[in-house]
């Protein structure tokens, strides 16, 4: 369990962003205006030449007081060409010059020097963008005496510049000066962008002329379909024949570039263990049409390969089966890959049917703070961490801030909006990939924290400053893990498009006019999840599986009697504005305050006497209301809530249970405690729901004389108010029970009223309940 005094609060800072020119008030279109700025020394190694003859396999080591970067060593290569960009940030340079030495790279152990060059910090000119790169220069390489020689020249460019420079995401970092080999590519910057998601929907109308193993018996056929490493397949068909029918669908996520086709076969199960594939068919998915919106398309008839051996003519024959089926692309659909409840995009798959962009998202990754140890390095604990930011198709990584457990990012990056109910997530993770472990558990990036920023509760062109705390939970309860500080801004640009937004549906008309049932949305998002983890681990650095799945919340499903119990929590929250609108009417009917209950009764008067005024009087204590709470509104975004989760209420054995394997992995005993507590709440569920339903069956049998005389005495009751509303004014009868209801205390009496007494006595089927 978490200690009582630990800080998940959030909170709002005053970080020195823009250098200074930026307030949580203004708004200020500059770039790298939502950050603080950091200077960087950079220095850009282009080539050499003139080399001597003796360097075969020269190599540039640039040192900066105790950080040192080496280019790669270029095997006979006299001139050498490398291109790398080094960035020592300025903030920790305690040295005066910069080292550059050109060394030839042997077998011993000692490098021989060709040349170097020095160069005072102070005369290094800065760069300030959206100035153009500085020109690279020829610097003539001296010898260790300081003497120019025949040593060759060295191509360059050295400035001081800072993180809005083009170079800054490719360049070899000193904060990462401890990594080495190919690990560098996994400490950059980068940006991701998702591939374009379809739904392919196959629709397996029959197959003729199939020729199965055995004639004698029947076939029990069923179409199986594979798309890359995910398959799916079809019920067995009701027709026990050689041209059966099947009229189901089967729906896929297909990911562009379409590298892998679609593969069906019709397969015959002889046994449990055995199947015959009766024949198969490819299908290129470029071939395949796309539509937008839920028009018939047409079905074709594709042929069944499959060579079956004539063994009394040794030759092989051709089977003339075919399968009819409709292939089709619904671009028409917002293909989920998050859940709806924190989705960051629901525009449809075609672009076609994109609504206009309603404004831009800035966010800032500022740093962080009191970050845990995650793992072990050298006998002590330390941290390697970085940022991922995913909204809509754009998925960023902050560079990789190398044993710190105070890491400074600042890096800003920027999205397209197209809808305000949208969601941004941070992640915080720590690199495992820095050494090249060769063990698969110490190759997953730990997670350390998440942050959702949900747009609409930003107000338009402010810039928020806030501190994060970053929290996980773990089978042993919850644990913050630190804190980390974003600057957000959400600027408009066309307010009637961001009002009109409010008026559309939330996803695309497909979802409406042809919807997919939950099964349908839960097994494609879990294909959407896969394929997005498949082609980002083939990026440059690789996204990592870990990482895709905790951003896209693919465990939000998951059994969690916690959940559960929050949720309940939540709901009955929900109606706490009922409950207090039945205690302020109680409290009247009462006569706690005979000034307010007169008051009412006045009130009540009026509205029966004009009931012209009901209706505008409601909506002017909704606007009055509305205005009162204007002063208790939010300031900050809201984030993740400790109490409304229920982490610190909750017993260790809640936790152990929510982080279970599917199935489970516990033994008996802890299973039978668990399967007990289960149907305790369960059976509290069950009498609730069946209170409901009993309630429900008696107003049913009001006139289902399933109790003759109730129904007979609820006529009569109906006939004479029939009369008695025609004769009477309904003003009259409202008025009456009005004040009946708020008489006076010592007019009451303490037992039911007759109409409850009658209501409890009419039959219920709870009688035919076993």
């Amino acid at each position: 369990m978490s200690e009582p005094d630990i800080d998940y609060s959030l909170k709002e800072t005053s970080p020195n962003i823009g250098g200074g020119r930026v307030s949580g008030s203004e708004k200020l279109t500059s770039s790298f205006d939502l950050v603080e700025q950091l200077h960087f020394l950079y220095v850009k190694m282009v080539r050499a030449k003139g080399l001597p003859p003796s360097p075969c396999n020269p190599f540039v080591e640039v040192k900066v007081g105790n950080y040192e970067g080496t280019t790669k060593s270029l095997e006979n290569n006299p001139d050498p060409e490398w291109n790398q960009v080094f960035a020592f940030a300025k903030d920790r340079i305690q040295a005066v010059t910069v080292e550059i030495t050109v060394r030839n790279k042997e077998s011993s152990t000692h490098d021989k020097v060709v040349g170097k060059l020095r160069f005072d910090i102070l005369d290094i000119p800065s760069r300030v963008p959206p100035d153009s790169p500085l020109a690279p220069q020829w610097y003539s390489l001296e010898d260790e005496n300081g003497s120019k020689g025949e040593r060759g020249e060295l191509m360059l460019a050295i400035w001081i510049g800072s993180q809005a420079d083009d170079v800054f995401p490719d360049a070899w970092h000193s904060d990462a000066a401890s990594v080495n080999g190919e690990s560098i590519a996994n400490t950059r910057s980068k940006v991701y962008i998702s591939p374009r998601l379809w739904y392919l929907r196959i629709n397996i109308i029959q197959a003729q002329d199939l020729v199965p193993m055995n004639n004698k018996r029947i076939p029990q056929v069923y179409v199986k379909a594979m798309l890359g490493n995910m398959a799916l397949r079809s019920r067995f068909s009701p027709d026990k024949s050689l041209n059966p029918t099947w009229n189901e669908d089967l729906m896929f996520v297909a990911a562009e570039p379409f590298d892998d086709p679609l593969m069906l076969s019709v397969v015959d199960k002889l046994s449990d263990n055995k199947e015959d594939v009766l024949g198969s068919c490819s299908i290129h998915l470029s071939n395949v049409e796309k539509r937008l919106m839920p028009i018939p398309i047409e079905a074709n008839w594709y042929n069944l390969e499959q060579s079956v051996q004539d063994n009394r003519n040794n030759k092989e024959v051709r089977l003339a089966s075919r399968l009819h089926l409709r292939v089709c692309l619904d671009g028409g659909y917002h293909v989920l890959d998050e859940s709806i409840y924190y989705s960051s995009d629901f525009r449809a798959t075609s672009k076609f049917l994109w609504p206009p962009a309603i404004g831009v998202l800035e966010l800032g990754i500022l740093n962080a703070s009191g970050l845990l140890p995650m793992k072990s390095k050298n006998g002590r604990g330390t941290t390697d961490a970085y940022c991922v930011a995913k909204y809509g198709p754009k998925w960023v990584r902050t560079r990789t801030i190398v044993n710190s457990f105070a890491p400074k990012w600042n890096e800003q990056y920027t999205w397209d909006v197209y809808d305000p109910y949208t969601v941004i997530t941070i992640g915080v993770f720590d690199n495992c990939h820095l050494q090249g472990g060769s063990n698969a558990v110490d190759s997953l990036d730990r997670r350390i924290g998440k942050v959702r920023i949900r747009l609409s509760t930003l107000n338009a062109d402010r810039i928020y400053t806030l501190s994060y705390p970053l929290i996980v939970l773990e089978p042993n309860g919850v644990k913050k893990t630190g804190e980390i500080q974003l600057s957000v801004r959400f600027t408009c640009s066309s307010t009637w498009n961001l009002l009109q937004s409010y008026t559309q549906p939330l996803f695309p008309q497909m979802h409406y006019l042809l919807p997919l049932s939950v099964y349908q949305i839960e097994s494609l998002r879990h294909q959407a999840t896969h394929t997005l983890s498949s082609r980002f681990r083939r990026a440059e650095p690789p996204l990592q599986s870990e990482v895709v799945e905790y951003m896209l919340d693919v465990g939000s499903n998951v059994w969690s009697l916690r959940r559960g119990r929050a949720n309940l929590e939540r709901l009955l929250a929900a109606f706490n504005l009922l409950v207090e609108a039945w205690k302020w009417f109680d409290q009247i009917r009462k006569w706690k305050n005979p000034i307010s209950t007169m008051a009412v009764h006045f009130l009540y008067s009026m509205l029966i006497l004009f009931p012209d005024m009901i209706l505008p009087l409601v909506f002017l204590m909704c606007v009055v209301h509305g205005a009162s709470q204007y002063r208790k509104r939010p300031r900050h975004p809201p984030h993740m809530d400790i109490k409304l989760s229920l982490v610190e209420s909750v017993q260790s054995d809640d936790f152990d249970e929510e982080f279970d394997t599917f199935p489970t992995s516990k033994n008996v005993k802890v299973l039978k405690k668990r399967y007990d507590r289960l149907r305790s709440i369960a059976g509290r569920m069950m009498t609730i729901i069946g209170d409901l339903a009993t309630q429900a069956e008696r107003l049913n049998s009001m006139l289902s004389w399933r109790d003759p005389r109730a129904t007979s005495l609820f006529m009569a009751f109906c006939l004479i108010a029939c009369i008695a509303f025609y004769l009477v004014p309904w003003r009259l009868f409202a008025l009456g029970f009005g004040f009946f209801g708020m008489r006076h205390p010592r007019f009451r009496i303490s037992i039911p009223s007759m109409p409850q007494n009658f209501f409890k006595r009419l039959p219920a089927r709870t009688d035919s309940m076993i």
